[in-house]
């Protein structure tokens, strides 16, 4: 399992994502690993027949158009300074189950994923993805906090995440 030959990075272009996809691609220069860039596309609920006007289906299909450009924009990046990396996209009603999918058909060795800082009813209401990764994943799973709400951090763009 150490050193990891493959190590996932879950991003959804959050800050505190892009902070751990930092993380993770200092640990793949450091052990030689390849990293699996992964984003998943929540599920929309399907409208009622009478907004059908909105096309909810080519919706969904631009936002995986829209990822998967993004993370190959990424990869490339990656590449460029000797880092490996492959996509993957998904789509599921259960974001933490799609990245566990997704984590035990590639053989993940290390999940390296971050936090969103939410606490009080915000996290009740909306669970926490990290969490169920944490409790459910099979192999070892790396959690970088976010910072705390209200304290400013520097933006990054993952495209420019250097090694």
């Amino acid at each position: 399992m150490f050193p990891p030959k493959l190590i996932m990075s879950p991003i959804d272009f959050s800050d505190p994502s892009n902070e751990a996809l930092k993380t993770a691609v200092d640990m793949a220069a450091l052990y030689g690993a390849e990293l699996c860039l992964v984003h998943v596309v929540p599920v929309i609920p399907k409208l009622p027949s009478v907004t059908a006007f909105f096309h909810e289906g080519q919706y969904e299909e631009e936002l995986l158009k829209d990822a998967r450009k993004q993370l190959e924009e990424t990869a490339a990046k990656l590449s460029e300074r000797g880092v490996k990396a492959k996509i993957e996209v998904g789509m599921a009603n259960d974001v933490s189950m799609e990245l566990l999918r997704i984590a035990e058909h590639n053989h993940v060795d290390l999940i390296v994923i971050s936090t969103h800082g939410m606490t009080g009813w915000h996290r009740l209401a909306f669970g926490s993805v990290t969490e169920k990764v944490v409790r459910l994943a099979t192999c070892p799973v790396l959690v970088l906090r976010a910072q705390p709400q209200g304290q400013e951090t520097e933006k990054t763009d993952p495209a420019s995440i250097a090694v």
